[in-house]
């Protein structure tokens, strides 16, 4: 029983790991992205949009096409959510809590509309999600050491794969340390040569496109290709993560895990009532809320913000 549990969390918590990278490099660019459940939730939407399409055209014959393209018109999605936001915050200096909240309502009406469109014929998606959660053709004969680390869908491991990248760029080359100069004090940086708008684009652009495959892998793999309007609440523990890993990727891919456990384990209890079960849900919360605690009274610099997080840079202050 715990093996099974600790392989459902691990599949959950891809959901929170494309989240929270996405946002840890959106914030470390010194913005607050409030729009990640809107992003993930057009991320799914778009994905599921074209699979239904690229399996009208090609049938489910080619499973590199089913997966590769949606994957495609996803981060692609993504990314001009991103741009919107930038547009919004970095070049209008629009208030960025504001933007994100009304990013994530814009963001799950949108999908609601996309999926509205097909909802009829939704169950031809789920003819694909098959190809999302190919596993390795040896892991039953591993035991319970394959199914814990040999049986999940390549998106499970693109975002442990993403994470890992994204903390060598963030502490170990030039682009990443001029990504957080940005975050810590624009004002200098852009004396010392940086260009700080172009590095508040990207960051939240690549961000954003991050976080929607995350909403993509929540129906595909996750829902098994079945439409459920459970991304909205899955994004919002996305950004409670970045907080609970001290905006360390490394560190969401065991956060991620946890937070995915603490949500999935109300299928293990037995006799719950739904009180009981909203509350279980609120621990992450609470947890994330320990961890700022904590970090507050010992005052770690390695575990603060970046400290121009939320505030818009006005070039002509500096």
């Amino acid at each position: 029983m715990f093996v099974n549990f600790l392989y459902s969390a691990i599949r959950l918590s891809a959901t929170f790991l494309y989240g929270s990278t996405g946002e840890i490099i959106t914030q470390k660019s010194g913005h607050l992205n409030l729009g990640v459940p809107g992003v993930m939730s057009v991320g799914a939407a778009v994905g599921c949009l074209t699979e239904y399409y690229v399996i009208k055209a090609v049938g489910t014959s080619a499973p590199i096409l089913l997966v590769l393209i949606p994957l495609l018109t996803t981060i692609i999605a993504g990314a001009l959510m991103g741009c919107l936001y930038s547009f919004l915050t970095v070049t209008l200096k629009a208030n960025q809590n504001v933007t994100g909240l009304a990013m994530t309502t814009f963001g799950v009406g949108l999908a609601g509309h996309f999926i509205n469109k097909i909802k009829a014929k939704i169950a031809i998606i789920a003819r694909a999600s098959k190809y999302y959660r190919t596993v390795f053709p040896f892991a039953d004969s591993l035991g319970a050491f394959g199914k814990l680390f040999f049986s999940y869908g390549i998106l499970v491991y693109l975002a442990i794969i993403i994470a890992i990248v994204a903390q060598v760029i963030l502490n170990k080359t030039r682009v990443g340390l001029n990504l957080k100069a940005v975050g810590e004090n624009p004002a200098t940086a852009d004396a010392a040569g940086v260009n700080v708008t172009m590095y508040k684009y990207v960051a939240t652009m690549i961000g954003c496109a991050i976080s929607a495959i995350g909403g993509l892998f929540t129906i595909m793999d996750y829902m098994g290709g079945n439409w459920e309007y459970i991304i909205e609440g899955l994004g919002w523990l996305s950004i409670a993560l970045v907080i609970f890993t001290l905006w360390r990727p490394v560190l969401s891919i065991l956060g991620s895990i946890v937070f995915g456990g603490l949500y999935i384990v109300v299928n293990y209890v037995k006799g719950i009532t739904f009180a009981q079960i909203e509350l279980v849900k609120m621990i992450p919360y609470l947890v994330t809320v320990l961890v700022l605690i904590v970090t507050s009274i010992f005052d770690s610099k390695n575990a603060q913000p970046p400290a121009s997080l939320g505030l818009n840079y006005f070039r002509e202050d500096r």
